[in-house]
């Protein structure tokens, strides 16, 4: 790819009850929880290269570094950024940002490698059928 950088796409998601922590008690409003920030940054990555990939290819994620900065209450509006920073070979380097209606709430990196789906799904079976009872 000539100029990944200009790769940049938006995603917009409207925090629900779902989305929310609800474990600090009943004086604390419910918050946007960070593993449902971290999946919202994964799918607009996966979503920025999904063109990018050829035929029965799919991308899987690989490393996550996020900074959840502020909280964003259930009923408000994110926006996630995702810019393609790199490619090398099957990995794709992203920087993610995700602002809510009044200010800047998460910021960071997540990377992805391309997977070939049969191949993938062919492992991942192996994989099952070796499952032991030990750790």
């Amino acid at each position: 790819m000539s100029d990944p950088e200009n790769r940049v796409l938006e995603k917009t998601h409207l925090v629900g009850e779902q989305d929310a922590i609800h474990f600090l008690g009943p004086e604390v409003i419910p918050a946007l929880a960070t593993p449902t920030l971290v999946k919202w940054m994964e799918l607009a990555c996966r979503e920025n290269i999904k063109a990018l990939l050829a035929p029965g290819e799919d991308s899987v994620g690989v490393s996550v570094a996020l900074k959840h900065l502020a909280p964003t209450p259930i009923g408000m509006t994110v926006r996630v950024i995702s810019r393609l920073a790199s490619v090398q070979g099957r990995i794709y380097s992203f920087a993610v940002e995700a602002y809510d209606e009044t200010e800047k709430i998460a910021e960071g990196t997540h990377e992805r490698a391309s997977v070939r789906v049969a191949k993938f799904a062919t492992r991942l079976a192996e994989k099952k059928g070796k499952k032991s009872s030990t750790p």
